[in-house]
């Protein structure tokens, strides 16, 4: 793509404003830019965040926190969400997220022990806490760790 080739979009009926023509188009001389000072030099726009010369906002403040770029985030669920799903002996992450029980898979599917589970279902995910997994055994069914 070059600069000639750049047209406006189809349907467009605004003119651009033609600027520095002469002093009879009413927009010549000073090119709408008004008499001296920073606004009327070339490349003379203030910068994000510019305060006049005071310090910006983003540098008075102090840096907080961290982000571990190594933590794992997962997708949780509740054993009583597992057992409103009646009709499914096999539990998957694939087949969770094809119900919208959840919505996004992150970085694999935990399972949490809030709730009960009143059949035998086989579980698979990337993690499980201690009581979830034991109340999957008690129910007869299994915690498969993919």
């Amino acid at each position: 793509m070059k600069i000639e080739e750049i047209k406006p979009a189809v349907g467009s009926r605004k003119r651009s404003k033609r600027v520095g023509r002469g002093v009879g188009s009413g927009h010549g001389k000073t090119s709408c830019k008004g008499h001296k000072g920073q606004k009327a030099r070339s490349g003379g726009t203030t910068g994000l965040g510019f305060e006049g010369g005071q310090m910006p906002l983003q540098r008075r403040l102090p840096k907080r926190g961290f982000k571990n770029h190594f933590a794992v985030e997962y997708a949780v669920i509740n054993l009583d969400r597992i057992n409103g799903l009646k009709d499914i002996d096999v539990i998957t992450p694939e087949i969770l997220l094809e119900k919208k029980v959840i919505r996004d898979m992150k970085d694999g599917l935990k399972v949490l022990g809030d709730g009960k589970i009143e059949r035998a279902v086989t579980v698979k995910a990337a993690a499980f806490s201690a009581s979830a997994a034991e109340k999957i055994a008690a129910a007869g069914g299994k915690a498969e760790v993919l």
